[in-house]
């Protein structure tokens, strides 16, 4: 049983990880606090090593959770070619960070969104989803997030001129899956943000983030995150809003 946890002071995911251990299983956590409640129940503890967080959206915990699950599984599987891989990953991560002007153009064009959809599919379905989290939290509009499958089967119905859509297109399998909605979004005129690392056949008229391909597609999520963060960080800052501590939430939320 693995628990995941920045503060390590969640009582869900505490209480999942004391029962558990209460039944023999083997336990291990994932966490920016070695000294939490939530260490004190794993076998083993996998420390974050990501440095105090200051705000609220936790970006730099999100990533260093991503590279430990990906050590974590290398690891397991004992394959040098993922280690080598993962060796790689922080360049990939620190050249991510030369798309914050693409990403400042993006976001001027997205600034007076008032709901918006995220796609990704596959590694990046999860790159979605957290997308949508920081864009939702940082500039208090609702973000949905989809796999590109579940879009197509029936919220592609509410875009219309202007809809603003980001989509998180990897290289790799699901490459032709989503330059083929990307067309259709293009069809309908939707306001697109195209955040990929493949290095030319995946187009949009809206505007593509083209991160430098560095790492293969299951280490995507790395450095295709990054560019997003940077977006909900421009988006926040046009619209006047303080991208650490945002209004009604907290650091740590307690849910049981």
């Amino acid at each position: 049983m693995l628990g995941i946890s920045q503060s390590g002071r969640s009582p869900d995911i505490i209480a999942v990880l004391a029962e558990a251990r209460s039944q023999g299983a083997l336990t291990a956590t994932l966490t920016n606090e070695k000294d939490s409640e939530l260490a004190s129940l794993g076998d083993f503890v996998i420390d974050l090593c990501a440095g105090e967080e200051q705000a609220v959206a936790a970006t730099k915990t999100y990533t260093a959770e991503l590279a430990a699950i990906s050590l974590l599984s290398a690891s397991i599987a004992g394959d040098p070619d993922m280690i080598a891989a993962l060796e790689r990953a922080p360049a990939a991560v620190s050249k991510a960070l030369s798309t914050e002007d693409a990403a400042r153009q993006a976001a001027a064009r997205l600034q007076k969104f008032s709901h918006a959809a995220v796609i990704g599919r596959g590694f990046n379905y999860a790159t979605a989803f957290e997308l949508a989290i920081k864009l939702a939290e940082l500039t208090y509009s609702p973000v949905q997030a989809y796999s590109s499958a579940d879009f197509l089967h029936g919220p592609l119905a509410v875009v219309e001129r202007g809809f603003p859509v980001i989509v998180v297109a990897a290289a790799g399998a699901l490459r032709d899956d989503l330059s083929g909605l990307l067309r259709t979004l293009d069809e309908r005129h939707a306001e697109v943000v195209c955040i990929t690392d493949e290095t030319g056949s995946i187009e949009s008229s809206g505007g593509v983030i083209r991160v430098p391909q560095e790492v293969p597609e299951w280490l995507s999520p790395l450095p295709l995150i990054v560019p997003g963060q940077l977006l909900a960080l421009h988006l926040a800052h046009l619209r006047g809003l303080d991208v650490d501590s945002p209004r009604s939430i907290k650091k740590v939320t307690e849910t049981r």
